[in-house]
């Protein structure tokens, strides 16, 4: 066979894979009709057209609207992958074109599974253009988007939600509501707003099961937006947020998002600045659910060695794991070396990503002002508003406990004693401390319900009617905490972590002094069936590798790690 014939076989098979007909990649520049006159004629010819493939050429207006005109009469059309159409084209010329294709495509009466137009940069105003596509009943049966790097911005992920809860309403009218499994749109500025306004529209479908959205600027509020709409997904199996700034907040959401998510296989959170407390809800999280994962991606966020092991520790039983990325975080050479030991120890050791890129300890004295200012100015607005309603509702600090069915004078007692601190007050309670403590702290709040712990354990002294009080009440307000939730255990640990200064946070919090009787009180409350053990195991980590910031504590801290040890080991 001649080799112009070998050319022209191979270039016929390229164009006839099962009903698809392929020009990608020819880097051709069409302007007009006449430029795309044998393409036009190809795809009038071809029978049976499912999947139509224009990725890597350019199109103008006019060449557009030729394809369009031919794509009328093509209603067995399922798959347009229609990626980097424009390149080298105004602004103003996309519109057009993508009016006039998606006009042909109802037309035809096509019924679509997949839209692919991604690498367009087309913008907001190129979202309107296929507004009106996304919403008609050529999309009832859209499976897969992906509009990756195409510049949306705000307002376009605005119109792309607004289109995307329409095409569910009205095929939803028809019958057969719209159950689109991957969504891809990275790198398009959507930010909180636009991130927002698309977690509704999830919400509403509860059918997702790739969702990727990198590099889109959005920070905690977005993230717990998304987080929640994740959460109505039940079958999503791949959560891609890279490169969007999680903190803590929106950590903590997301955490508690895939707990429930028993189908998840792959989350890369991956330079989303997680740090050490986020990561700790995210180990917690995998403690409770994703069964089948098989890569977790935690790189470059901050995270310092102890959260890193717990993280790893959480994923030993994941039986499907095939890779543990934490790389370019701050465990240092000996945290580095930990993480592969601990690993290896748990056979794991062949999931384990590169360390190459660790950022090293962070120095006790490292001055983080630039960057918790930025998370500061982001959260300045919100923080104002909770302050408002919070003082619109009696509650400040400490002072938020149940006065519901309850005497008044019982919270003004222990409102008394948390503002000012005794073993008097304390033991002044009598029998009624545990009932009292039971049933007016709100343990809703972590962060407050480690403040109570600590104000009442700081009154400790070695005097048995004062030992014992404190006991008593430390150990029911903590049985109380245990009990209500496990995700709020595991933040009532993670929080007093940090006061007890073994774990730095993002949040600006008065240091406090650690006494004996906070370390006594909870190496008794830690010997109690109450105490759950995952979480004796996440406080014996940070007390074993930060203990000597408990050094003027010594006897009691070596009690409370002694007593940890036991309830790990056992």
């Amino acid at each position: 066979m001649a080799s112009e014939d070998i050319a022209q076989l191979t270039e016929a098979l390229a164009k006839t894979h099962v009903g698809e007909l392929s020009y990608k990649g020819l880097g051709l520049k069409l302007d007009n009709a006449e430029s795309v006159k044998e393409m036009v004629q190809d795809i009038e010819q071809f029978q049976g057209l499912q999947s139509l493939k224009l990725e890597g050429n350019t199109f103008g207006v006019e060449a557009a609207q030729s394809i369009a005109k031919a794509l009328e009469a093509k209603s067995e059309l399922e798959q347009c992958h229609w990626s980097d159409m424009f390149t080298g084209r105004l602004r103003s010329e996309i519109p057009p074109a993508l009016n006039s294709l998606g006009g042909a495509l109802m037309t035809s009466g096509a019924r679509l599974t997949e839209v692919d137009l991604s690498d367009n940069a087309f913008g907001p105003d190129g979202v309107k253009a296929i507004e009106t596509l996304l919403k008609s009943s050529a999309c009832y049966t859209l499976s897969a988007l992906r509009l990756n790097n195409c510049g949306m911005g705000i307002g376009g992920g605005r119109v792309l939600a607004s289109a995307l809860t329409e095409c569910h309403k009205q095929s939803s009218g028809a019958g057969s509501p719209l159950r689109l499994k991957v969504f891809i749109a990275g790198r398009n500025r959507l930010e909180n707003d636009g991130a927002t306004a698309l977690a509704k529209a999830f919400k509403l479908l509860g059918s997702l099961e790739e969702v990727h959205m990198p590099q889109n600027g959005i920070n905690h509020a977005g993230i717990t937006a998304l987080a929640a709409a994740m959460q109505h997904n039940p079958n999503l199996q791949v959560l891609n947020l890279n490169d969007n700034t999680f903190t803590k907040r929106g950590s903590i959401a997301m955490a508690e998002a895939i707990s429930h998510l028993q189908c998840l296989q792959v989350i890369n959170f991956g330079d989303c600045l997680v740090r050490s407390e986020g990561a700790l809800a995210i180990a917690w999280a995998l403690k409770e659910g994703v069964p089948h994962l098989r890569e977790l991606n935690l790189s470059f966020g901050e995270i310092t060695e102890t959260a890193a092991l717990i993280v790893a520790k959480a994923a030993q039983d994941k039986a499907d794991l095939e890779k543990l990325d934490l790389n370019g975080n701050c465990l240092g050479e000996d945290g580095c070396e930990a993480l592969r030991e601990m690993m290896e120890g748990m056979n794991l050791g062949d999931m384990l990503g590169s360390l190459s890129d660790d950022e090293g300890e962070p120095d006790d004295d490292d001055d983080d002002d630039v960057e918790d200012s930025e998370d500061e100015d982001e959260d300045k607005d919100e923080d104002e508003d909770n302050e408002d309603a919070e003082e619109e509702n009696g509650v400040n600090g400490t002072d938020d406990f149940n006065e519901e069915n309850e005497e008044p004078h019982h919270s003004s007692e222990l409102i008394a004693f948390l503002n000012s601190p005794s073993s008097e007050k304390l033991i002044s309670f009598g029998a009624k401390r545990v009932q009292l403590i039971e049933q007016e702290v709100d343990v809703s709040d972590a962060c407050k319900v480690s403040d109570v712990f600590l104000k009442i354990s700081s009154v400790y002294e070695e005097e048995p009617e004062v030992k014992q009080a404190v006991f008593e009440s430390t150990d029911a307000l903590l049985r109380k905490a245990f009990s209500n939730s496990h995700s709020r255990s595991y933040s009532f640990i993670s929080s007093l972590i940090v006061n007890l200064g073994l774990l730095k946070s993002e949040d600006k919090k008065i240091k406090v002094s650690v006494l004996p009787g906070h370390l006594l009180a909870l190496e008794h409350a830690a010997a109690q069936e109450f105490f759950p053990l995952d979480q004796a195991g996440v406080l014996e980590a940070f007390v074993s590798r930060h203990g000597k910031v408990l050094e003027s504590c010594s006897s009691a801290r070596d009690a409370l790690k002694t007593t940890l040890a036991k309830r790990t080991t056992a």
